[in-house]
């Protein structure tokens, strides 16, 4: 286990509606959420993006872990790989908390709240021309090119990740991952489901990525088309950082 100085505080500069602030966190009261970062999907773009964000991701996550940051690795329906591992094991022991509200297994668009995403991804969002299946799930486990320390954990559960902030006083909580329109926001563990339960959350911008065909509405790039997403998060969920603010601390 990394040791910490005590002193040693999570200077962020976040982005929030154009505005920038400054925030400081403990890390011991801070984690980050790994969001199906998964080893295949079923668009091949996607699997292509995947892979050339991980090793940064990476980066990022081990420089987090020795300040102190705690890990979660989420990467949905692949539990089954997983029930052996001592991290699996681990969090599953932690009994069971009320929350401040029922926790969804799904987070819905709220339109009320937010209106309508800026792109259309009722087509699935896939811009590969060859891919012919949608939501197939192909993937067995995370990627592999982002490692898994003894002190992490492992859950695809909001549940479970709950119970497992709560006995260990996590306030503060930063998600990395696939994909921001769609899992990111919507899992029980993911952007809505952490802000409805009180928590400070930071979305991290250069570290996700969306599903989104360009040949959709408003047809903007995919570039373009992620930046709209993350502009929509920063509106109505919760601040962007970049990666090389909590690397550069």
């Amino acid at each position: 286990m990394f040791t910490l100085n005590a002193q040693e505080i999570l200077r962020l500069e976040v982005r929030e509606m154009e505005k920038t602030n400054s925030y400081e966190w403990a890390p011991d009261r801070t984690a980050i959420i790994v969001c199906d970062m998964w080893d295949n999907h079923w668009c091949a773009t996607a699997t292509q993006r995947v892979g050339e964000m991980a090793p940064r991701m990476n980066e990022f996550i081990t420089d987090a872990r020795k300040k102190g940051v705690s890990i979660v690795h989420a990467p949905s329906s692949t539990m089954e790989f997983y029930q052996d591992y001592p991290q699996r094991k681990k969090i599953q022991a932690y009994p069971e908390v009320e929350s401040s509200q029922a926790i969804e297994d799904w987070y819905y668009l709220e339109e009320a709240k937010e209106g309508k995403l800026p792109i259309d991804d009722t087509d699935g969002g896939c811009d590969d021309p060859e891919s012919d299946c949608v939501h197939c799930e192909v993937w067995s486990r995370q990627i592999e090119s982002i490692d898994i320390f003894p002190e992490d954990v492992i859950s695809d559960s909001g549940k479970e990740i709950n119970n497992y902030f709560s006995k260990e006083g996590i306030t503060n909580v930063i998600l990395v991952g696939v994909h921001t329109n769609m899992c990111v926001l919507g899992r029980s563990f993911g952007i809505r489901s952490q802000t409805k339960q009180g928590r400070n959350v930071v979305l991290v911008r250069d570290l996700t990525d969306t599903m989104y065909n360009p040949e959709a509405h408003p047809k903007v790039s995919h570039a373009e088309g992620t930046e709209l997403v993350i502009k929509h998060v920063e509106k109505y969920w919760c601040p962007t950082i970049a990666a090389d603010q909590l690397l550069d601390n």
